[in-house]
């Protein structure tokens, strides 16, 4: 697989596990449901690691995919806590 077809992919478990660390199931489980890419996916994470200046922001609309997987991994876990 080129670096382009793998960045073009959607991400698996093991990529979120890779590129997020430790987070919630249900935080998980939303990311898949977003439908975003790879790219996507390591662009939020460099967001929430606080290196948004390291990764050009192609995907800085409010409705984009980047954009939603950033806002569920800096969701607070209230819902993990039935609060």
């Amino acid at each position: 697989m080129t670096e382009a077809q793998e960045r073009g992919r959607s991400p698996a478990l093991e990529d979120i596990h890779r590129l997020c660390g430790g987070i919630a199931d249900w935080k998980v489980s939303a990311i898949l449901g977003v439908g975003g890419d790879i790219k996507s996916l390591e662009e939020a994470a460099a967001w929430a690691s606080g290196a948004d200046d390291v990764l050009p922001v192609e995907d800085a609309s409010p409705g984009g995919p980047a954009a939603r997987i950033y806002e569920i991994l800096m969701a607070g876990d209230a819902f993990d806590e039935g609060v």
